[in-house]
């Protein structure tokens, strides 16, 4: 492989190895076990010992990753609902592009259903802003994560681009491996999934000029991600009501607790629904809108694909009606589940008020009501056809 990706490229066997006896060697590690297994004479030692004995990275996701991952989602989850397998199961490589709403659980649940349908899972691109420390750039790296470079000046910035571009059309052209991308750089907080053209021109700039055909290569494979509690959703409506007064500036760690916050947090129930991959057909009508409307007519196509294979919760639609004043919806929930959504709402409100006063309760709600309600209206806007809207107003 070109040394050029070392820099970006997740570890390789023999780096895993080295890596994961840091790991196991981590005080950190304390914590994460009393999580995931509970607190119990042994237990943290046995899994220390477990990532010491580990040397692939295949090791890694089989022995330790896939029992972390449901035992996240045995604890903070109550279903997992999975369409449209066959997709992936079609022994093709794929840019394998979803929406995002959680760090970490995005690409985790992902690949634990590709690893429990026997199929190869992929590598995943994470922006280093999220490498917080040493042990989670282990932790990462050795579980097939590319490095996403997002600082430096404007030339850098290029260069990354264009390394990232190459090191995954390589991985798939040479049926190395699929590739997990979100559609746009960081998660989606106010409940509006969106394709930026960025992301595509990144995709597009390895390609050797011919649109239809670089596309084709890449193989993108769409899929669309929901959780009937989204991941952060205080944390997201409290930034975004900062947001409306100013840039908003995140404090050092806070990438972590958003991480750990998505990871403990309860979820309800979660779906992952993936799509066909696009057609030559797909992209040539995007192609044939010209060479200023082509990317914008793509992303419009996978955010058509995304939204009409989101599966929408009984949470998106009490937000809606509550949002409304009426009960316009609901033969889609029940009473009680109403109850106990506005009563978690008001709850997780009244915590962040209580530390800073200055903040208008009523706005946060309707913040916080818009993050759940967005997807029902996104959804109805594409059903009615209207291809352009993520998030209608």
């Amino acid at each position: 492989m070109n040394q050029d990706y070392d820099s970006i490229r997740p570890y390789s066997d023999q780096e895993t190895s080295i890596a994961l006896k840091r790991v196991a060697d981590a005080p950190e590690l304390s914590a994460i076990s009393t999580f995931l297994f509970g607190p119990g004479e042994g237990r943290e030692e046995a899994l220390r010992a477990l990532i010491r004995s580990i040397d692939t990275i295949d090791g890694f996701q089989a022995k330790v990753m896939a029992g972390v991952i449901r035992s996240i989602l045995k604890k903070t989850s109550t279903s997992l609902e999975v369409k449209g397998l066959e997709h992936v199961e079609d022994g093709r490589k794929h840019v394998l592009m979803s929406n995002h709403r959680d760090i970490i659980l995005d690409p985790a649940i992902m690949q634990l259903i590709l690893f429990d349908h026997k199929v190869s899972t992929t590598e995943i691109a994470v922006g280093d802003n999220l490498i917080a420390n040493s042990l989670i750039e282990d932790i990462f790296r050795s579980n097939r994560m590319i490095k996403v470079v997002r600082g430096g000046n404007p030339r850098e910035k290029y260069m990354a681009s264009v390394l990232l571009s190459s090191y995954m059309r390589d991985n798939i052209s040479s049926g190395r491996c699929s590739v997990w991308i979100a559609q746009r750089s960081g998660r989606s907080k106010d409940g509006c999934d969106a394709t930026s053209q960025g992301v595509l021109k990144m995709l597009d700039m390895s390609g050797a000029g011919d649109f239809i055909k670089d596309f084709l290569e890449i193989s993108v494979l769409p899929f669309a991600i929901s959780y009937q509690l989204e991941p952060c959703d205080f944390l997201k409506a409290r930034e975004l009501y900062i947001t409306r007064r100013g840039q908003y500036v995140k404090k050092p760690g806070e990438d972590t607790h958003s991480i750990l916050t998505g990871v403990t947090q309860d979820k309800g129930g979660i779906a992952f629904h993936f799509c066909p991959a696009l057609t030559e057909e797909d992209i040539a009508s995007c192609a044939a809108q010209g060479k200023n409307d082509r990317f914008k007519a793509l992303a419009a196509l996978l955010d058509d694909r995304i939204c009409s294979n989101y599966r929408l919760w009984d949470t998106n639609y009490i937000a809606l009606d509550i949002m409304e004043g009426g009960a316009a919806n609901a033969a889609q929930y029940t009473p009680e589940s109403r109850a106990a959504f506005t009563e978690r709402m008001e709850k997780g409100l009244s915590a962040i008020v209580e530390k800073d006063p200055d903040m208008d309760k009523d706005e946060l709600r309707e913040i916080f009501l818009s993050i759940y309600a967005n997807p029902v209206r996104s959804v109805r806007a594409h059903q009615a056809g209207d291809r352009g809207s993520s998030c209608p107003a």
